[in-house]
């Protein structure tokens, strides 16, 4: 049972008539930046925790399946992911994630604030523990403009890990964005997005689709999947391939890359691919 005094971080969903919470042994960083303000604690069951603007971002204990997530069944989607940019993805989960598969030939991460990656790197190492591949490519800069920039057909995979679309991921949720990616995409590639709760953001989540409909992507398929330490404890990506069909992973695949996950499988990929929006 926890003391009358213990300390609590509370993330309120007004909107939503919703709220969670963290008993909290320590605040271990706080720090403003140019775009945002960011906290870390250190909590009494879930590791610790990294806060954005008040809103939670990742926990060590829940944060693979997030991560898990964002990567692997668009990875496992794709033929040959060769040339993987991320956008956002600043604790480097994404990136570890995307770096365990060999086809891997390049993953750059573009992601505005350098201090959510060096306090990622202090409060959070295992995330970072791909940073040193030399595959791997950490850009601090805006993101829309890197897109907007990239050579057209020069991307197998983007996968945008932005945090709300508040303040300075605002513009990554909006059609022009989208259309850039497409742009950037080679035949066949993949775009997945990170959008939100299907319970609570279904407004949201028909807004992304539609973008990606409107830019000209062939299928589209939002995927759930539990998140504890968001709202709801339910959150999903959203897929969306130019001239492709979006599938589940070859179980075959899956094992022969050896690879190993704590939640993501072929199974659950088929599973996910099934979400039925409320």
């Amino acid at each position: 049972m926890l003391p009358s005094n213990q300390k609590w971080f509370t993330e309120v969903n007004k909107e939503a008539g919703y709220g969670v919470s963290w008993s909290i042994e320590s605040h271990l960083a706080h720090e403003k930046t140019d775009f945002q303000t960011i906290d870390v604690y250190q909590t009494t069951h879930w590791g610790k925790l990294m806060v954005i603007d008040g809103f939670v971002m990742l926990t060590t204990r829940d944060n693979f399946l997030y991560h898990e997530m964002m990567s692997h069944p668009t990875l496992f989607s794709h033929e040959a992911p060769r040339r993987v940019l991320i956008i956002g993805g600043g604790d480097c989960g994404t990136l570890r994630e995307v770096l365990r598969h060999d086809s891997v030939e390049r993953c750059t991460q573009v992601e505005i604030d350098e201090q959510v990656t060096r306090l990622a790197e202090k409060y959070f190492p295992e995330l970072c523990e791909r940073n040193d591949d030399p595959r791997a490519e950490l850009i601090f800069d805006d993101g829309l403009a890197h897109i907007r920039n990239a050579e057209p057909g020069s991307l197998d995979v983007i996968i945008v890990d932005s945090t709300d679309p508040i303040g300075p991921a605002e513009g990554l949720f909006g059609p022009e964005f989208v259309a850039d990616c497409y742009r950037a995409l080679a035949d066949g590639g993949i775009f997945v997005q990170q959008s939100e709760s299907p319970l609570l953001h279904q407004h949201l989540i028909a807004g992304i689709r539609d973008n990606m409909q409107r830019a000209g992507f062939s299928d589209i398929k939002t995927l759930g999947f539990p998140q504890p330490c968001y709202p709801s404890g339910w959150w999903s990506a959203t897929q969306a391939r130019k001239n492709g069909q979006l599938a589940p992973a070859d179980p075959a695949r899956f094992h022969a890359s050896g690879i190993q996950t704590r939640y993501y499988t072929p199974d659950v990929h088929r599973g996910a691919l099934a979400t039925i929006m409320p």
